[in-house]
């Protein structure tokens, strides 16, 4: 009898993911025909499959691919996906792209710029709309700073893969965004951390608690696990070889981190992203880990992850009035504040107003980055499903704006100026002189 129920769960579960793969596939494809990335077009995917488009014009078809039983199983494959991805963008973040302490220094005015405006100026429009969005049992607080949380954030792996595709990576344009969305991204994590464990306690000494253990689990990870495992990247960098033994070993450190963090009160990406700073930092044992895992997660795991999104995504409401005032100014907090905050600080270091509009538009795009945030308020209800909507929505516009935008300021013309100077400030018809930076 057991066996006829998990034969029947697998015939469910099996053709939904069946669909996920060859929406994704499709909608990945046309969002690179029109030269977007394809991580847009995989999240318009679950969009559609949710409520919004194939819920509405096929509700019993909707429900039969996608019923009540199958969508625990789609959570935790999701889960497991993002804990992995998290893992993978904490394992390829290099503490040593920027050349010089000035340069560092620039690139922390960036990371600084890029995330105080569009926190203040979300966490003021959380408030605006605190009455017309959040529920009685979430504080004005939680839910202001959460939206500030939410908008300050960067996607850092598509604004790195854009960089990589343009060969702009080890130019001085590329080296100070890579930092600054990195840095962006582990303080929106850290952020996201305090406030859930703030959330999921009922007193201030629980949360306190959680707090601290969480601060202990990062003091152990980086000093000491990264320790131990030192002697695992120089092995892989000597004889070149990741093999079955060695995937044993990260896996299990990265579940392990995962369930730790999940069991103190915080969501299990953190605790993926944490045990990522903690690999080894040796090129080849990252080039290895990444070609043996980011494949998988992203074919499977990701795009399961934005249909689970997707079903709790009703974008029909939107339209009217009362929702629609509330989302515009959502909308456009985030936009300017990461926008014009991030170009104004380009402006300042010594680039053009071309080369600063064009980091702007990229440090504006949220990507997948804000969807995980997001569904984690969700899940802990911090958000309900009303603003899960609008910030989803968020996500799909500033990620659509970014690589157009990003055009629009910086032409090909003008691109590979960038490229010859090695990224240094190119002369603006509109720019005044500019100070002298070392590179």
């Amino acid at each position: 009898m057991v066996e006829d129920k998990n034969l029947e769960l697998v015939l469910k579960v099996l053709p939904a993911i069946l669909v996920i793969l060859v929406v994704s596939a499709l909608c990945g494809r046309l969002a690179i025909l029109v030269k977007q990335p394809r991580v847009l077009g995989e999240m318009v995917a679950g969009v559609l499959l949710g409520p919004t488009l194939f819920g509405a014009v096929a509700p019993e078809a909707q429900r039969a691919i996608f019923p009540p039983e199958v969508k625990p199983i789609l959570y935790v494959l999701s889960t497991i996906g993002l804990t992995l991805f998290m893992f993978l963008v904490g394992a390829g973040l290099s503490h040593g792209d920027t050349h010089s302490r000035k340069e560092t220094g620039q690139a922390a005015v960036l990371a600084v710029s890029g995330m105080v405006p569009s926190l203040l100026l979300g966490a003021g429009a959380g408030y605006l709309v605190y009455d017309r969005l959040s529920s009685p049992d979430v504080s004005r607080f939680e839910f202001v700073l959460f939206i500030g949380g939410a908008l300050s954030i960067t996607a850092f792996p598509m604004l790195a893969r854009i960089l990589y595709e343009r060969d702009l990576q080890n130019s001085r344009l590329g080296r100070l965004t890579l930092f600054g969305a990195s840095v962006d991204d582990a303080a929106a994590w850290c952020f996201l951390a305090v406030l859930s464990a703030l959330h999921a306690n009922a007193g201030p000494t629980q949360a306190l608690r959680t707090i601290g253990l969480a601060a202990l689990f990062v003091i152990v990870m980086i000093f000491g696990v990264r320790r131990l495992l030192r002697p695992l990247g120089s092995w892989v960098e000597r004889t070149g070889v990741f093999g079955f033994e060695q995937m044993y070993i990260v896996i299990a450190v990265v579940l392990l981190a995962g369930y730790f963090t999940d069991y103190i009160g915080i969501y299990s990406v953190f605790g993926g992203f944490i045990a990522g700073l903690a690999m080894p930092r040796n090129k080849a044992f990252r080039e290895a880990l990444h070609g043996r895992l980011m494949d998988a997660v992203c074919v499977i795991l990701l795009p399961t992850f934005f249909t689970f999104s997707g079903l709790n995504t009703q974008l029909n409401g939107l339209a009217a009035w009362g929702l629609a005032v509330p989302f515009i100014m959502i909308l456009a907090a985030g936009f300017v504040g990461k926008y014009f905050g991030c170009a104004v600080a380009m402006r300042a270091i010594g680039f053009s107003w071309r080369e600063s509009y064009a980091v702007g538009g990229l440090m504006n795009a949220r990507g997948l980055m804000i969807l995980i945030f997001i569904n984690i308020g969700l899940a802990q209800g911090i958000i309900g499903a009303e603003l899960f909507s609008m910030l989803v929505l968020v996500a799909v516009i500033t990620t659509a704006g970014a690589v157009p935008l990003y055009r629009l300021a910086l032409p090909e013309r003008h691109e590979v100026r960038v490229l010859r100077r090695g990224g240094g400030a190119s002369s603006d018809d509109s720019a005044a002189p500019k100070q002298s930076v070392e590179v």
